[in-house]
């Protein structure tokens, strides 16, 4: 937002000073940006009187001219070479004495010889000054003036431009009005409310206003103003909105502008000449027209725009159109001021891809309560400036404007902020922002203004008071120690996702950061792809799905390492995968792969033989490590082998807790799914499901059990049993744990066996079980009979038989 001092005064009465007046406007929230003075640009540059214009000796083109000028502080005849066709005696000018830098090429001044001809600093044209486009002769300057008067003096340009940056939160400070408010407010001077302009209106308009989209355009106002003369604006009108770098067109379209930053009201006119019937506010048919910015647009179902009998003139609180637009032959125009839907028009603005201050202002939210009075401010600056009559006012709509009242208690402030104000103060500067406030402490009653929409409670208030009194005014203050301990303030997700990173990362694997977004191709070989997930508005094609899972991105990642050289990976990602649209489908996954020969031991090639293949066994102790580490029952956990189908068949399964609820999947990825990727493998991945994991169990005492070890030697035990080919060393090996769980500490498979006399349909399983005796020696009575409860436990369990 910029505006020049002197618009700012038109509002504010103030004797305040610039820098006053910046440092202010950061205090209040309104940060400035920047001040673009632009009498400190042409300090060097003064009024200067040509005395003789004569012929160069060397070139018909040039003038040797003498100058009358001020350099360092003196009066002083100079000699200047001069091309401008306009150069003579008697001229009064503006002069750039040597060492001056011109501010349109920034080049510096120096004493030179032009043609063989001494020249000491120039006559400056409009353009070199950044002034205008004017580069046909040098600035001619009219009336006396005395030689070394400032240029900025004499030219106008003395008027600083201020910029501030807008918060979306602030559309009341879109307009210089506003602006000169809050600084009235924060004790700066005196706001110079304008009066309302009255006008009866001397006939009634042949353009009649109509609404059929009441939630895109609840108000719609409008004026005919015939028998105008549109040409140029006034040239202090045109100079405040090329100050602020709005180039100025004519009259009519620069008084709409003005009215826009004036009072953060967007306007627009029609040449009514070019009009057919009434002009509504609907809804698009998906028509297409040209608009102001040259460009053809398209009204789609959901953009509001404004139409007539005949055509679409324009997309409703964004742009005009090109075919309705006033020029130099416009007679009669038909005045446009409504409220337009915030949503719904930065919704078209973003469609569309259209920036305009229009856009701007009503997606943040225009004053609803201004519509009628802008557009009579409006009629009342055409009249003056461009003459004609004023019709009657034509009305759609009702305003939008909402009853908010807010029952405020004064201590609020000191209990927020810790400033003790006094009630009167806080009442004052509420009044001075155009709030209403009534009422005694505990329970004011504060009904907000119009154009303040981002005032909703007790707390906004309480931020109005607090940056118009002086937010440096806040002292910072620690918070009150505690002398007990503090209490956990993570979630049981948070350390787990923490407690996965750190696992997987002992374990060699390289985490990764992939994209939520995968190609659909991938989104449906990983069980996706569905309609609720796809993005409306992807940023590529190869982004175009929410991700079912976290393999395709490691995959890819992989294949993309793999391309550059950097061999096999091992990598992980704790991250979201999404099952479909609701809050709850978004689950949290710790996934990881390992790729070639990247084992957990470690792989590539070493002088005593090359490490194995990645299988199956990899991605399982991965996926067991990882729920260890995570405080998982991991002894409970079943094996299924029913992996998705991205997985190999026969070389994965599924971890479970019951017969349902799966903490984990793991196995070596299908053949054809990396083919589909261009991806080499083998790959082996594992996905453990953090929001399966059961929620720990609170401990009654946070005392750590005491250390039970056994001074006692271990002993072991190996069985060998003959089972069905089917049946898992899984369910084996928790049936012979289970035979006498106060002795029995570790079960492991050691030899696997199969045909030979036991048949196609039998194998032979054989483990070691390890017995730890705990308060005294086992005899072999009491190992004989823990025997046989083995034995028996893994007969009932797997229907199989003690190898003989």
């Amino acid at each position: 937002m910029k505006f020049t001092l002197s618009w700012l005064k038109d509002h504010l009465e103030t004797e305040a000073s610039l820098e006053e007046i910046v440092e202010k406007l950061t205090m209040i929230g309104l940060e400035v940006e920047g001040v673009d003075d632009p009498a400190e640009r042409l300090a060097p540059f003064s009024v200067a009187r040509i005395l003789e214009a004569g012929p160069h000796p060397d070139a018909d083109k040039l003038k040797l001219c003498k100058v009358e000028a001020l350099v360092g502080g003196k009066r002083d005849v100079l000699q200047v070479v001069c091309g401008a066709p306009n150069a003579k005696t008697g001229l009064l000018g503006i002069f750039a004495p040597p060492g001056a830098t011109i501010p349109a090429n920034g080049m510096v001044l120096k004493p030179t010889k032009i043609r063989g001809v001494e020249s000491n600093g120039m006559m400056c044209s409009e353009r070199e000054l950044e002034l205008s486009d004017e580069h046909s002769g040098i600035i001619e300057l009219d009336g006396e003036f005395e030689i070394g008067t400032p240029a900025a003096d004499v030219l106008g340009q003395n008027d600083p431009v201020i910029e501030i940056a807008i918060t979306p939160n602030r559309p009341d400070c879109l307009g210089v009005y506003g602006v000169a408010r809050d600084l009235a407010a924060a004790g700066l001077g005196t706001l110079k409310t304008p009066e309302a302009p009255l006008i009866e209106g001397a006939f009634e308009s042949p353009v009649k206003i109509e609404i059929d989209a009441p939630d895109a355009c609840p108000h719609f106002t409008g004026r005919m103003v015939r028998g105008v003369k549109n040409g140029a604006s006034p040239a202090w009108m045109q100079k405040r909105l090329a100050a602020i770098g709005l180039r100025p067109i004519n009259a009519l379209v620069d008084i709409t502008n003005y009215i826009s930053y004036d009072r953060g009201r967007p306007l627009h006119v029609y040449d009514a000449a070019k009009l057919t019937g009434n002009i509504r506010a609907r809804l698009g048919k998906g028509e297409t027209f040209l608009a102001l910015d040259g460009k053809e647009y398209e009204a789609g179902t959901a953009m509001c725009v404004i139409a007539d009998d005949k055509a679409v003139l324009g997309f409703g609180g964004i742009m005009g159109g090109e075919h309705s637009g006033s020029t130099e032959e416009t007679t009669d125009v038909f005045i446009e001021s409504a409220y337009f839907d915030p949503m719904r028009t930065a919704a078209t603005g973003r469609k569309t891809g259209i920036n305009s201050d229009a856009r701007y202002r009503f997606e943040r939210g225009v004053d609803p309560a201004f519509v009628e009075e802008g557009c009579d401010l409006a009629a009342k600056m055409i009249v003056e400036i461009c003459g004609g009559e004023v019709s009657k006012l034509e009305s759609a709509g009702v305003p939008a404007t909402e009853e908010k009242t807010i029952t405020f208690n004064p201590a609020r402030v000191e209990r927020l902020t810790g400033l003790k104000l006094e009630e009167a103060e806080i009442k004052t500067i509420l009044e001075k922002l155009g709030f209403k406030v009534t009422g005694a402490a505990p329970a004011l009653s504060v009904a907000v203004p119009s154009w303040r929409p981002d005032i909703f409670g007790e707390a906004d208030l309480v931020e109005e008071v607090v940056r118009i009194h002086g937010l440096n005014e806040v002292r910072s203050q620690a918070l009150p120690r505690r002398f007990d301990v503090a209490p956990a303030v993570l979630t049981i997700g948070q350390k787990r996702t923490r407690q996965a990173r750190r696992a997987l990362a002992a374990r060699g694997l390289v985490e990764a950061v992939t994209w939520s977004f995968i190609p659909k191709e991938q989104a449906l070989i990983f069980g996706g792809g569905a309609k609720a997930l796809e993005l409306a508005n992807p940023i590529s094609s190869e982004m175009s799905d929410m991700r079912p899972s976290l393999l395709p991105g490691l995959i890819a990642a992989a294949g993309r390492n793999l391309a550059r050289g950097l061999g096999a990976a091992a990598l992980f990602e704790v991250g979201q995968h999404y099952e479909g649209e609701a809050p709850s489908d978004q689950k949290r996954v710790a996934a990881g792969i390992r790729q070639g020969t990247m084992k957990p031991a470690g792989g590539g090639r070493h002088w005593q033989g090359s490490a194995g293949k990645v299988d199956v066994f990899d991605a399982k102790a991965d996926a067991l490590a990882l729920l260890e580490a995570l405080g998982a029952p991991a002894a409970n956990l079943q094996v299924f082998a029913e992996a998705p189908l991205w997985y190999h068949p026969g070389r994965s399964g599924e971890l479970r807790l019951g017969p349902k609820n799966v903490i984990a999947r793991f196995g070596e990825l299908h053949p054809r799914v990396l083919d589909k990727m261009d991806v080499a493998g083998p790959i082996v991945g594992f996905e453990v499901f953090l929001d399966a994991i059961p929620q720990p169990k609170a401990k009654p005492t946070k005392t750590k059990p005491a250390l039970a070890l056994s001074d006692l030697q271990p002993l072991t035990r190996d069985f060998a049993f003959v089972v069905d080919r089917g049946v898992s060393a899984d369910s084996l090996i928790k049936a012979a744990r289970g035979a006498e769980k106060a002795l029995i500490t570790e079960v492991t498979l050691f030899d696997v066996f199969e045909g030979g006399n036991l048949g196609e349909e039998k194998k032979s399983l054989a483990i070691e079980v390890t017995l730890q005796p705990k308060d005294k020696t086992l005899t072999d009575e009491e190992i004989d009979a823990v025997s046989a409860r083995i034995i028996a436990s893994v007969e009932k369990a797997t229907g199989g038989a003690l190898r003989g």
